[in-house]
């Protein structure tokens, strides 16, 4: 458990003071001033004064702000007192680009740590092994060895975007196209119900095929593999919002250490690469997450920034500072709020 909890602690630390680098080197490049670069949450353990900005280590390792000046400031007569590097006096295009700027660094994280995880383990190519007996997939006419190409009109590219779609169907309708023997054919069916799993099936089965990458197919397919995480995160949170998930299905850092834990347990008997690969893939998915989480619009979150930010280059004029600072402190306080409540779910289940 110490070991999966210092992989953990790497693997977080790396995707949020990238997050946060992000923020800090598109401000700087746009002439707004960072006051602190803060690693972790909670009291100060350390702090080296810099010539603008300030580097902070803090006591919980599961966090980190890059705080810009005059972010938070709600008072006109402070406003006036901040000069043009302040971030209220940025123009609105600097500072939509500063507050991006984390999540996109999240998303080109994940790019390279997927050019690594293929170019060593290549990638599944979305082959149907096995069409099992009596399922949807047979009574529609699937076969072993059909390459799926699309499914709903949406492109495939890789089998667990296929194992995706099964996963996350509820008895809706699928277009699938295949390629068999060099030509295309689109086949209709309706996943069936298994009640002892309580979720719909295809019916088929199988890893992919498995194909070894050449350089610009590593390009290509980490590509693809970036892009299978982001879908995973935002259907994920669609069918939390249909109400298909409960609160056991939502981990926070806790329940990510078990996970880690459990990885690397099974990964463990094959040795340092299979548990390097496994880890760099389990923090592709991290990262993607942590920067799609963020786009939402929801206050005290980048998106709800970026909305306020939207919102003032439409009207030509920003939202009132303190307006903006009551929606983010009680976006804030919903947040903390939320987070305690999977601390508490991830420790309960934890020691379930």
């Amino acid at each position: 458990m110490i070991v999966s909890i210092l992989i953990f602690l790497i693997i977080f630390s790396v995707i949020v003071v990238s997050h946060e680098f992000g923020h800090f080197a598109i401000a700087r490049r746009n002439g707004i001033r960072v006051k602190e670069f803060d690693i972790g949450m909670g009291p100060v353990l350390y702090r080296k004064e810099g010539k603008e900005t300030d580097l902070c280590i803090r006591m919980l390792p599961i966090g980190g702000a890059c705080v810009f000046d005059g972010l938070d400031v709600m008072d006109d007569e402070d406003l006036q007192e901040l000069d043009e590097h302040a971030f209220p006096n940025a123009p609105v295009g600097s500072r939509i680009a500063a507050v991006l700027a984390g999540p996109m660094a999240n998303f080109i994280l994940g790019f390279v740590l997927s050019l690594i995880v293929v170019a060593f383990s290549g990638t599944d190519l979305p082959v149907i092994q096995e069409v099992l007996p009596d399922s949807a997939a047979m009574e529609a006419g699937l076969q072993a060895g059909d390459l799926v190409t699309r499914i709903n009109g949406e492109k495939i590219h890789i089998y667990r975007e296929v194992s995706l779609v099964s996963a996350m169907n509820y008895g809706e309708p699928l277009h699938i196209t295949v390629e068999r023997e060099g030509e295309k054919k689109t086949i209709d069916l309706v996943p069936q119900y298994d009640e002892k799993d309580d979720r719909y099936y295809i019916g088929i089965r199988g890893a992919g095929k498995l194909m070894k990458c050449n350089p610009v197919q590593v390009f290509q397919y980490g590509f693809y593999e970036t892009v299978y995480w982001l879908k995973a995160t935002y259907k994920s949170l669609g069918l939390i919002f249909r109400g298909h998930f409960s609160k056991d299905d939502v981990s926070g850092p806790v329940g990510v250490v078990k996970v880690v834990d459990d990885t690397y347990t099974e990964t463990a008997p094959y040795g340092p690469a299979a548990v390097i690969l496994t880890f760099l893939s389990l923090a592709t998915l991290l990262t993607v997450n942590l920067g799609a989480i963020n786009l939402l619009p929801l206050p005290a979150l980048d998106g709800g920034r970026l909305l306020f930010l939207f919102l003032e280059a439409v009207r030509g004029k920003p939202i009132p500072p303190e307006k903006e600072g009551m929606v983010h402190l009680a976006g804030f306080a919903v947040l903390m709020f939320i987070m305690v409540l999977v601390l508490f779910n991830d420790i309960a289940k934890f020691f379930a």
